[in-house]
C-alpha cells in the first residue's frame, strides 16, 4: 500500500475512554499489520513466520552454508520461540514445518535432552532476513515516522505502561 492510510475515528463510546482506547488500539495494529503482511507476501511469507526467523536471528542460532548444522550454534527450543512471539500461535509445530519446508530453519533433538527440538535459522533464511530488513524499516517510517521523535517516545512508554498494569 502507498500513501497515507486514513482510519476512521469511531463514534466515541457511551461505556468508557477505557474501551475507546482499547478499540483504537485494535483498529491501529490491524491497519499496521495487514500492510507489514502485504510486505512479506511478495516474499511468500507470513508476520508470524518473519517473528520466528527474526527470533531465531536474533538468538545467534544459525547455521553454517549450506543449512548444515553448525556445532556451535546453540539454537532455541520450540517453547522458548513461542515465548517470545510477538502475537500467540496455537499451531507452533505447524508454523515451523512451514519454515523448514522452505529451507529457512532447521530442527533436530538436543544431543544432552533428546526430548528438545532446537530450532535454528538456515542461510537461506538469513538471506530473506537481510533482503527484507530495508523494506520494514522502510514500511515503519512511513507508518509512523510522521509523529516524530518526541510523540514516538511518548506513545512507546504509554504502550509499555499499559503492558506493565497491575493485576
Amino acid at each position: 500500500m502507498t500513501g497515507k492510510v486514513k482510519i476512521e475515528k469511531p463514534a466515541r463510546s457511551l461505556r468508557s475512554l477505557e474501551q475507546d482506547v482499547f478499540l483504537s488500539i485494535q483498529k491501529t495494529a490491524d491497519v499496521l499489520m495487514t500492510e507489514l503482511a502485504e510486505l512479506f507476501k511478495a516474499h511468500g511469507i507470513s508476520p508470524t513466520q518473519y517473528n520466528v526467523l527474526r527470533i531465531l536471528r536474533g538468538a545467534g542460532a544459525g547455521c553454517c552454508a549450506g543449512g548444515h548444522h553448525d556445532p556451535n550454534a546453540e539454537g532455541v527450543p520450540c517453547r522458548e520461540i513461542a515465548g517470545r512471539m510477538i502475537t500467540h500461535d496455537p499451531d507452533m509445530t505447524r508454523l515451523l514445518d512451514r519454515l523448514e519446508e522452505r529451507g529457512l530453519i532447521v530442527r533436530e533433538r538436543a544431543k544432552k535432552d533428546r526430548r528438545m527440538i532446537i530450532t535454528r535459522i538456515t542461510d537461506v533464511g538469513l538471506e530473506l532476513l537481510q533482503r527484507l530488513d530495508e523494506p520494514v524499516m522502510e514500511l515503519h517510517d512511513r507508518q509512523l515516522g510522521h509523529l516524530g521523535k518526541g510523540k514516538l517516545e511518548e506513545l512507546l512508554a504509554l504502550l509499555e505502561r499499559a503492558r506493565e498494569r497491575e493485576s
